[in-house]
C-alpha cells in the first residue's frame, strides 16, 4: 500500500476507535441512569411504532452490545439484551432511534430507499476493496495502482462505497430525530437531564457515521489524485 494511503487509513482508524470509545462510555453512563417514566426499549419501541400505526414490524432481542438495528427486509427492530429489557436513558434512545428507522421506511423516506438499493452494489464493492487493499499491506498492490484501468475500477467502487456513507448521513440524524420527538413529546423523558443524555447518546452515535463518510471521501479523493497524477 503506497504511503499516503496508509497514513489515510491509519489517521482515520484512529478518530474511529476514539469516537467509538468514546460512544460506549457514553452508553455506560445513560445506561445507568433510570428512566423516571419506568418504561423498558421493548416497549418505548412498541409505543413507537404503535403511535405511527406501525402493526407490521416485529420487536427481537439480538445477542450483543451495540447491536441495535432496523432491518427493512423482515421488519424487524433488533434490540441488543441491554435495550430491550433496559429502563435506562440509553435504552431509551437507542429504541426510539431504531424505531425511526422503521418509520422512515413505513412512510418511504427517499434516502433509506435509496440507501436499501445500493446494499447489494455496496457489498460488492467493499469485498473487492478490501482484498485490494489487503494486497496493499502486503505490498503487493503498489504496481496495481499504477494502472490506469485498475485505478477507474477502484475509483468507481469507491464511489459507490463513498455515496453509500453519505446517504447514510441523513437517515441516521433523521431516525434520531424522530426518535428524540417521540421521547419528548410522549414524556418518555420527563426531566431536561433525560432528554439531554438521550441526545448525547445519538449524538455521538451519529459521528461514527461522519467519521466513516469522512474516510471514504478520503479514499476516493487520493484515488483521483493518483489517476490524475498519472495522467500528467
Amino acid at each position: 500500500m503506497s504511503f499516503p494511503l496508509l497514513i489515510i487509513t491509519i489517521v482515520f482508524a484512529v478518530i474511529g476507535m476514539i469516537v467509538s470509545f468514546v460512544l460506549k462510555n457514553k452508553f455506560a453512563r445513560y445506561s445507568k441512569i433510570p428512566l423516571r417514566a419506568g418504561f423498558s426499549g421493548r416497549e418505548i419501541a412498541d409505543k413507537m411504532l404503535r403511535s405511527n400505526g406501525i402493526y407490521d414490524v416485529q420487536i427481537t432481542c439480538v445477542p450483543g452490545q451495540l447491536t441495535d438495528h432496523y432491518n427493512p427486509s423482515d421488519k424487524t427492530v433488533n434490540l441488543s439484551p441491554e435495550v430491550y429489557e433496559g429502563r435506562s436513558i440509553a435504552a431509551a434512545a437507542v429504541a426510539a432511534h431504531e424505531c425511526g428507522h422503521a418509520v422512515q421506511h413505513a412512510t418511504a423516506y427517499s434516502m433509506l430507499t435509496m440507501r436499501s438499493k445500493l446494499v447489494p452494489i455496496v457489498n460488492f464493492s467493499n469485498n473487492i476493496l478490501h482484498w485490494v487493499f489487503m494486497l496493499g499491506f502486503l505490498g503487493m498492490a503498489f504496481g496495481m495502482l499504477n494502472n490506469y484501468y485498475v485505478l477507474i475500477g477502484i475509483i468507481a467502487l469507491q464511489s459507490v462505497v463513498t455515496l453509500f456513507s453519505l446517504i447514510t448521513l441523513p437517515v441516521e440524524i433523521d431516525a434520531s430525530k424522530r426518535g428524540l420527538a417521540f421521547v419528548d413529546a410522549n414524556r418518555i423523558a420527563q426531566t431536561e437531564e433525560e432528554y439531554r443524555g438521550a441526545k448525547d447518546a445519538l449524538t455521538w452515535a451519529g459521528l461514527t457515521y461522519f467519521v466513516a463518510a469522512l474516510a471514504s471521501i478520503a479514499q476516493l479523493a487520493y484515488f483521483i489524485f493518483r489517476l490524475n497524477s498519472r495522467r500528467d
